[in-house]
C-alpha cells in the first residue's frame, strides 16, 4: 500500500508538471478550451474532426481539424499547422462544457488561438506526433526521418481536400517550434511559411549539453512528463485513487482519442506502442559527444537538429519568422545562426521572455511586470507574417529580412539587418589581482587564484535551461556569489551597451581529470545588487577550438563537441579554454560594475563533474596566461 501511494504520489507530481510546463505550450491550439463539437455548424463543413490519416508504412497518426464557422461550399483557405509531442487536445471530463473549465484558472490560457486563426481566414490541423498522444507508432528519437515525412504527408491530405487553397503554414513553441521548422525539410510546395518560436535550432548546444554538460535539471523532468503523456494513464483507470484526484484538479482525462474511438479500443492500441519510445534521459547518460550514437536509436543528436537540414530548408524557399528570448537556454542563439545561415525570407526577433513568451523575463523589471508585446499582439503579428505567404488574395511584397532584439537594462527594441550589429567591435576586460576586473593587461609573471568548487552553488529552479514557461527569474546574485569566485570592475564612467557574444578565455589548472567551468556576466549596482545577464559553460575535454568550418554561423568560439576532437584534462597541467557565453544586448549604466563570476558546479541544473572527488582548480592572470573575457560593445550611432 505504500508503494501504490508513492506511486500515486509520483504520478499527481509527474501531472502537474506536464500540466504547469507542458500542456501551455500545446494548449495555445487546443480543444481544451474550445467547446468540443457536438453538430454541423452552419457552413457545409464540419467545425471540428478528430481522425485518424494512416501513413506510408501503415502507422496511424491523430489529427484535428478546425475550420471557419461561416466557411461555406466552394470557398478555398490556407491552413495552419501544429504537430506536437503534448497531446493535440485533451478529453475533459465534461465535454459539454461550453467555456474553458475550471483549472484554466490558474494554468495559462491560450484559448484564443484557434478562434483567432478561424476568424482570419485559416483552417487549422492539430497532430499528435508519432509515438505520442492518440498516434499509433513509436519514437526512436524525437524528430526523427519517419516523423518528418508523417508531417509531409499530412500536409498532402491537407491539399486534397475541397476547403484548401493548397498552402500550408505551420508554427509552434519549443518541440512544436522545431516540427514546423522541420515540415520545410521535405520540401512540399505547398509549405510556404513556418514560425518557429522557442525552439532548439542545435539540439544538442543549444538546451541537451550546452558546453558538453548534461542539462539534467530539465532533461530529467521532461522525460518523466513525456512518459506520462505518452501512456495518459488516466484515459482508462477507473477508481483509481491518483486519477480521480488528478481529474478532479485538472478537469482533464487525458488525451483526447478520435471520434470513431468511443471505447477507446483504439487508443489502448496506440497507447501500448508507445511502451517502445525511447527513453531519453537514460540515453542522455550514456552520451558524452555530439556524435555519439544516441540509446538505439542509431542516430546521433545531430541527426535531429534543423540546422542539419540546411540544403532542404534553404531549398525548400520556405520563410521563416523565428523568435527566441535572451533568457531562454539557447533559443537566442538559434534565432541569430539561422538567420545569418539560411538564405530563406526571415524574419527574426529576440526578447527578454520566458519559454513560449508567455511572460516576461527581464532581470531589471519586477517578476509580475506585463509581457510585451502581449498575447494577442504576438499572434497578430504571426498572423501577418501568414498572410503574406498563405492568402491568395494577398499581394504585399515580401517582408524585409531583419532582425528585431531587445536590448535589456535600456528597455528599447531595436532593428538590424546584420549580426552583430554595425558598430560592434570586442573590448577586452582581464581578470586581475584583488578579485578585480581591469581594461589594462597583467605585466607581472606571476598571478593567480585558487577556487575550489563549491556543488551546493546554483542559478536555481527557474533559470533559462529550465524552459519553464510560467517562470524565469534571476534574483539578486550578491549571496549566490560568495560560493564562486569573482572579478569586479571599477564602477564605469559611462553607459555601456553589450551587444552580441561575449567570449571568455581562462587559464587554468585543476586537482581533477574532469570538471566543467561556469561563466556568469553580471551587473553590479550602486547597491551592490548583482543582476544576472547572462552565463557559459565548458566541459574542458571539448575545449578543442576547431579550425574545421561549422556546420553553421557561430559567434565565437568553434567546439565540435565531437569524439575525435576530445582532449582529455590532465591534472596540475596548465589549460587554456576559451569558450562563449550566450549572446545577450545589455545596457549598463554609468556607476554601475561589470562582474565576472566563475563557478564549477550549477546544482540545479547540470550533472556533476566530476562525479567523486572536489576539484581545487586555480585560475592563472599574468603577463603569459592573461585570463580575460571578450565583451562585444556596440558604439552609439
Amino acid at each position: 500500500m505504500k508503494n501504490q501511494c508513492r506511486r500515486h504520489k509520483r504520478w499527481f507530481r509527474i501531472g502537474l508538471f506536464v500540466l504547469a510546463l507542458l500542456l501551455p505550450l500545446s494548449l495555445t491550439l487546443n480543444t481544451a478550451v474550445i467547446p468540443k463539437a457536438t453538430a454541423q455548424t452552419p457552413s457545409s463543413y464540419s467545425r471540428n474532426q478528430a481522425l485518424y490519416i494512416t501513413m506510408r508504412d501503415g502507422v496511424k497518426i491523430a489529427i484535428d481539424v478546425w475550420l471557419p464557422k461561416d466557411l461555406s461550399s466552394g470557398t478555398r483557405i490556407p491552413t495552419i499547422m501544429r504537430a506536437t509531442r503534448y497531446w493535440r487536445g485533451v478529453d475533459l471530463v465534461d465535454n459539454t462544457q461550453e467555456t474553458e473549465p475550471n483549472f484554466v484558472d490558474w494554468l495559462p490560457s491560450y484559448k484564443g488561438d484557434i478562434e483567432k486563426f478561424n476568424q482570419s481566414g485559416y483552417g487549422v490541423v492539430l497532430v499528435d506526433a508519432r509515438g505520442t498522444g492518440a498516434s499509433f507508432g513509436t519514437v526512436s528519437l524525437p524528430f526523427s526521418s519517419e516523423e518528418i515525412q508523417d508531417y509531409s504527408q499530412i500536409v498532402d491530405w491537407i491539399v486534397s481536400q475541397p476547403w484548401s487553397n493548397e498552402k500550408v503554414g505551420a508554427y509552434g513553441i519549443s518541440y512544436d517550434g522545431n516540427t514546423a521548422e522541420l515540415l520545410a525539410v521535405a520540401n512540399n510546395p505547398a509549405v510556404k511559411a513556418v514560425v518557429p518560436r522557442f525552439n532548439d535550432f542545435d539540439v544538442y548546444a543549444h538546451l541537451i549539453f550546452p558546453g558538453g554538460l548534461l542539462n539534467e535539471g530539465f532533461l530529467k523532468g521532461w522525460n518523466e512528463g513525456n512518459k506520462f503523456l505518452d501512456f495518459s494513464p488516466c484515459s482508462f483507470a477507473q477508481g483509481d485513487e491518483f486519477c480521480e484526484q488528478f481529474k478532479k484538479n485538472t478537469g482533464i482525462v487525458g488525451v483526447k482519442p478520435v471520434d470513431e474511438d468511443k471505447d477507446l479500443h483504439l487508443l489502448a492500441q496506440a497507447v501500448k506502442q508507445h511502451s517502445g519510445n525511447i527513453d531519453l534521459y537514460q540515453a542522455a547518460l550514456q552520451t558524452t559527444y555530439r556524435d555519439d550514437v544516441f540509446g538505439n536509436s542509431g542516430l546521433t543528436i545531430e541527426n535531429t537538429s534543423p540546422y542539419n537540414f540546411k540544403k532542404e530548408i534553404e531549398r525548400s524557399k520556405v520563410a521563416i519568422y523565428s523568435w527566441g528570448s535572451w533568457l531562454d537556454a539557447g533559443t537566442a542563439n538559434g534565432v541569430l545562426s539561422r538567420f545569418m545561415t539560411f538564405s530563406n525570407p526571415q524574419k527574426a526577433i529576440v526578447g527578454a521572455w520566458t519559454h513560449g513568451a508567455n511572460k516576461q523575463a527581464n532581470p531589471y523589471l519586477p517578476p509580475d511586470t506585463a509581457v510585451s508585446p502581449s498575447r494577442d499582439e504576438q499572434l497578430a503579428n504571426i498572423i501577418n507574417f501568414f498572410d503574406r505567404y498563405l492568402k491568395d488574395s494577398h499581394n504585399q511584397p515580401e517582408l524585409p529580412r531583419e532582425l528585431e532584439y531587445y536590448t535589456l537594462g535600456e528597455d528599447k527594441w531595436k532593428t538590424t539587418k546584420v549580426w552583430p550589429p554595425v558598430g560592434t567591435m570586442n573590448k577586452r576586460w582581464f581578470l586581475a589581482a584583488n578579485n578585480s576586473l581591469s581594461q589594462k593587461a597583467p605585466s607581472g609573471q606571476s598571478g593567480e587564484d585558487k577556487y575550489t568548487v563549491n556543488f551546493e552553488a546554483t542559478t536555481g529552479v527557474a533559470s533559462r535551461w529550465h524552459q519553464n514557461p510560467e517562470q524565469n527569474y534571476y534574483s539578486d546574485r550578491n549571496l549566490e556569489d560568495e560560493k564562486l569566485l569573482t572579478y569586479t570592475s571599477e564602477p564605469l564612467n559611462k553607459d555601456v551597451e553589450i551587444t552580441g557574444t561575449p567570449v571568455v578565455t581562462l587559464y587554468t589548472t585543476s586537482s581533477e581529470n574532469d570538471g566543467a567551468f561556469f561563466v556568469y556576466l553580471e551587473d553590479v549596482d550602486e547597491s551592490d545588487r548583482v543582476t544576472y545577464i547572462t552565463d557559459g559553460q565548458l566541459r574542458p575535454i571539448h575545449r578543442k577550438v576547431s579550425k574545421e568550418r561549422p556546420p553553421y554561423t557561430i559567434f565565437g568560439a568553434n567546439h565540435s563537441f565531437k569524439e575525435k576532437d576530445g582532449q582529455s584534462l590532465e591534472p596540475g597541467q596548465t589549460t587554456k579554454l576559451t569558450f562563449d557565453l550566450l549572446p545577450t544586448s545589455v545596457l549598463i549604466k554609468q556607476g554601475h560594475k561589470i562582474r565576472v563570476a566563475i563557478a564549477g558546479h550549477d546544482k540545479d541544473s547540470f550533472v556533476r563533474y566530476p562525479a567523486g572527488g572536489t576539484p581545487e582548480i586555480t585560475i592563472l592572470r599574468n603577463a603569459v596566461n592573461t585570463s580575460h573575457i571578450d565583451l562585444p560593445v556596440l558604439k552609439k550611432q
